[in-house]
């Protein structure tokens, strides 16, 4: 049995499909004829070629909408790239990167972003420190019940207090 040749070999070998470290992180795909209504959450990378209306939350995960992809729904994700159509607020822990492609209608948190020629961008963009990001997002998430008790507790206070002193 005659055996291929070199340049056969890479030949063939090139149509496969290649696995590298990269390739080993787990992503999701929303295929293009998928239209998702509500809330899209997960703990792997998600590719959007499809239409998601909602919310999407992939914290600590790349997000990526595709040419044809279409969201309308704020993101919030470690990074966010938009090839697509974005309508909706973004929340990067790390970085936003708009392709020349994309287009983005919605305000933007993150460290870091990228904005392409040709890109569309509208709304506003609030870059913060990596430390300070951090910080201010733990304090967030222990404080967001306290803080807003211990506001309403120090308003309402005072106004019993005095009622019951004039009766």
């Amino acid at each position: 049995m005659p055996q291929p040749s070199d340049s056969q070999k890479s030949q063939f070998s090139s149509n496969l499909p290649l696995k590298t470290a990269s390739a080993s992180v787990e992503q999701a795909t929303i295929g293009a004829s998928v239209v998702i209504k509500g809330e899209v959450s997960g703990s792997e990378s998600l590719y959007i070629d499809g239409r998601i209306e909602g919310t999407v939350n992939f914290a600590d995960n790349r997000v990526t909408i595709a040419r044809n992809g279409s969201v309308a729904a704020n993101i919030s994700a470690r990074e966010v790239v938009i090839l697509g159509k974005v309508q909706g607020n973004i929340e990067c822990s790390d970085r936003l990167d708009i392709r020349s492609e994309g287009l983005l209608r919605g305000d933007v948190i993150t460290q870091r972003i990228s904005v392409e020629d040709g890109a569309i961008l509208k709304g506003s963009v609030q870059v913060r420190a990596a430390e300070h990001n951090d910080k201010s997002h733990r304090q967030a998430q222990a404080k967001p019940a306290s803080a807003q008790s211990a506001k309403s507790t120090a308003t309402e206070q005072p106004k019993p207090a005095a009622a019951v002193a004039g009766t």
